[in-house]
């Protein structure tokens, strides 16, 4: 390789000093992650005090607002949502967006009814399939995306269109009935007092976190999403890993399908409408930058739940349905603003 002018001996001292900082961080720098430790920490307690605001609220202007029964619902409606948000904030750190994951939740449920309600096949086997496919989906965006170097946005928005008419295709647009076969995996355990697909979203929550704070892959993803360029010239392929995330994220949409499915007891081919304009939302709101390089799957669970806090919220104190999407769309804003104004922060005190 050789360095023809001052700007490439720049570029090259860039890449050697962001792989510098990578190294550090690979063999366990104290300070820097006692920072991230410390960052992470603020940001969930002010998404923690938004929460709790949220509540104080609702319990003023709704007296029955504050009871068990009220956050049992919310905590029960909330899993299939969680476990895309987590895939969405993987895709999102690393540079990416990913619109098709509604339809692949909606597709998962017409290919476990298909299965299951069509040719008898077991619950478990038809699971498999379903998220599988939905994995395959993901992969292919992946796929798409890098070795084209098309924008994931055009791209995704593409796959939306055309997994949602398959779902249609497929089921000829009827809702598949499946009833208490599929039922147990959304059901509410008495003893524990919420169901088993809450628990698996808390675990996709945990997992998701450990990935990006304590595994290369998860440094990669940052990394990509700050400065691809600057990854590329420092000898990493960016392109497995941006397709390793599409297809983490497809897999999760897939089990966020079977969630749902079960939750309802039937696949929709019309489900999973606004879902990515959700997790995005919920990601967004939990500080992850919409510019890649920057977020963490716990504060995406705080984002998750404050909008569905605000939507159950509303819904108690009598909003229609056009003033909840006003309110709900206003809160993405302000969140996309607040993110956009971290970002001018932290580039000015780069500069000075």
């Amino acid at each position: 390789m050789t360095i023809s002018s001052a700007t490439d001996f720049a570029k090259v001292a860039s890449a050697l000093s962001r792989l510098r900082v990578c190294r550090r961080q690979r063999t366990g720098c104290t300070l820097t992650r006692r920072g991230l430790f410390l960052q992470c920490l603020a940001s969930s307690a002010g998404l923690l005090a938004a929460l709790l605001a949220e509540i104080v609220v609702f319990s003023l202007l709704q007296p029955r607002f504050l009871s068990t029964a009220t956050f049992t619902a919310v905590l029960n409606q909330i899993p299939a949502l969680t476990v895309v948000a987590v895939g969405m904030t993987i895709v999102l750190i690393s540079g990416g967006i990913d619109l098709s994951v509604g339809s692949l939740l909606a597709l998962t449920g017409s290919f476990v009814g298909i299965l299951m309600v069509d040719h008898h096949w077991e619950m478990a086997t038809s699971v498999m399939v379903a998220v599988l496919v939905s994995t395959a989906c993901g992969m292919i965006n992946g796929a798409v995306i890098v070795s084209l170097k098309l924008p994931s946005f055009i791209v995704t928005l593409g796959t939306l269109q055309i997994v949602r008419g398959v779902c249609y295709l497929i089921t000829n647009s009827r809702t598949k009935y499946i009833g208490a076969a599929i039922e147990p995996i959304a059901a509410k355990i008495d003893w524990l007092g919420t169901s088993p697909a809450f628990l698996f979203a808390l675990a996709a929550v945990a997992a998701g976190q450990f990935v990006l704070s304590r595994t290369i892959f998860g440094r990669y993803c940052v990394a990509i999403g700050n400065n691809e360029a600057a990854v590329r010239m420092s000898g990493i392929d960016p392109r497995w890993t941006r397709m390793a995330a599409f297809s983490i994220c497809g897999f999760l949409a897939g089990v966020a399908g079977v969630i749902e499915t079960s939750r309802l007891g039937s696949s929709d081919p019309n489900g999973g409408g606004r879902m990515e304009l959700d997790a995005i939302a919920a990601a967004v709101i939990g500080g992850t930058s919409l510019a890649g390089g920057r977020g963490a799957v716990i504060s995406t669970f705080f984002g998750v739940l404050i909008i569905a806090v605000l939507k159950t919220g509303l819904i108690q104190i009598g909003a229609g349905d056009g003033t909840k999407l006003v309110i709900t769309g206003l809160v993405t804003v302000l969140a996309v603003a607040a993110d956009s104004f971290r970002t001018r922060i932290s580039a000015y005190g780069t500069t000075t």
